[in-house]
């Protein structure tokens, strides 16, 4: 800690000292006052942290990104060192492996907890009331969000676990398919991949929902376990395989569209930081949010034209499938509602984006518009 110099009166010595006498003492000051930085002295500390994503996928190097500025910005006295899902745990084991400890953190979806308790899914996929996943992140830093998502984890399922949301994910598409979705009853005994709420979601479609970790849907679509199958994204879609086993991609869904990553960690290895480190995760998750979807929509994009180029037929899902699709989330709200918890988070959501897309429908402009008057003709 730097401390300031005595004034010269109180200096050791002889009542009278020369210029230089005191000139000599306040350069020693001086420097030990440099050689001690304002931060505290813990000692380095090098935590596992898994994610669940494969390593070649997009998502993976969002962790990267997410502990790269972690690794900065702490000098190097909090590292976290990045695995790849099943490194220590298979991706379904992490929330786990993070709660005892023999994981110190990691990076996933929070969807993937929600056979332990179903409104886990209301903070990774919840119901499409219109808004998007910065809508979302809003709501959970504004909307009272996190106090919701730290009562489910510590109080109710008493997890020894501390989580930042960070990330928004744009829209998930509706998925891959043998041919292309042109009805609702495309769904009635499709064997279709998906997770968290979203499988409950296409239940309600007719579907027989199966929930498989990412590097194994591809698999599944080829030996004609799944009919057709949902992941996330372009770049994701592209590196694990989906344009080798499927050639009908269709765009837009209600089932999956305001998605973030969560970053979690062992509460008692985070509390035990020091205040300036707990303070360098948070923002660093912010900060990872806001690239993250920078650097999404220019892979995303870039991706999805690299797909085209190899004979993938992309669609837009037809609007009475997103009709279907909302009708089947007010089955599902009202069915997992009889959860007072449950109620309560959706409740908090639907307060937030009746008042907050309100003010943005009424004030943004059309993009479509603009976009259609600079582009549509070319």
């Amino acid at each position: 800690m730097k401390k300031s110099m005595p004034p010269e009166s109180k200096v050791p010595g002889p009542a009278k000292h020369s210029r230089r006498r005191f000139l000599q003492v306040a350069g020693i000051g001086g420097a030990a006052a440099v050689a001690s930085p304002q931060v505290s002295r813990a000692q380095t500390a090098t935590w596992k942290f898994q994610s669940t994503w494969p390593n070649r996928d997009i998502f993976h190097e969002f962790c990267n990104d997410f502990a790269k500025r972690v690794n900065d910005m702490s000098g190097g006295r909090l590292k976290l060192d990045v695995l790849a899902s099943g490194a220590v745990v298979p991706a379904f084991q992490l929330q786990d492996a993070v709660h005892a400890g023999i994981l110190d953190g990691g990076h996933g979806v929070a969807a993937y907890w929600y056979g332990k308790n179903k409104a886990f899914a209301l903070f990774g996929t919840g119901p499409s009331f219109g808004w998007n996943a910065n809508s979302f992140l809003g709501w959970m830093n504004y909307g009272g969000g996190y106090d919701l998502y730290n009562e489910l984890q510590q109080q109710i399922l008493k997890l020894n676990i501390v989580g930042f949301l960070s990330g928004p994910m744009p829209a998930q598409p509706l998925g891959w398919f043998k041919s292309e979705v042109t009805s609702a009853d495309a769904f009635k005994g499709l064997k279709y991949r998906t997770v968290g709420l979203a499988a409950d979601l296409n239940r309600q479609l007719g579907a027989a929902v199966t929930i498989l970790a990412g590097g194994e849907i591809v698999p599944a679509l080829e030996r004609g376990v799944i009919d057709g199958a949902e992941f996330n994204n372009p770049s994701s879609d592209l590196v694990l395989g989906f344009p080798d086993v499927s050639k009908n991609l269709m765009l837009q869904s209600y089932h999956q569209s305001g998605e973030t990553f969560e970053l979690i960690f062992n509460k008692a290895k985070y509390d035990a930081l020091p205040a300036e480190l707990k303070a360098i995760v948070k923002y660093a998750a912010e900060a990872s949010s806001a690239d993250m979807s920078w650097k999404a929509l220019d892979r995303y994009s870039k991706d999805l034209e690299t797909i085209r180029s190899r004979g993938v037929t992309v669609k837009k899902t037809p609007d009475s499938v997103l009709q279907a699709q909302l009708a089947a989330w007010n089955k599902v709200i009202d069915e997992f509602s009889q959860d007072p918890f449950f109620k309560k988070v959706i409740d908090s959501q639907k307060a937030w984006v009746r008042r907050t897309y309100a003010y943005e429908r009424l004030n943004e402009p059309s993009r479509d518009m603009a976009y259609d008057h600079f582009f549509k003709a070319t």
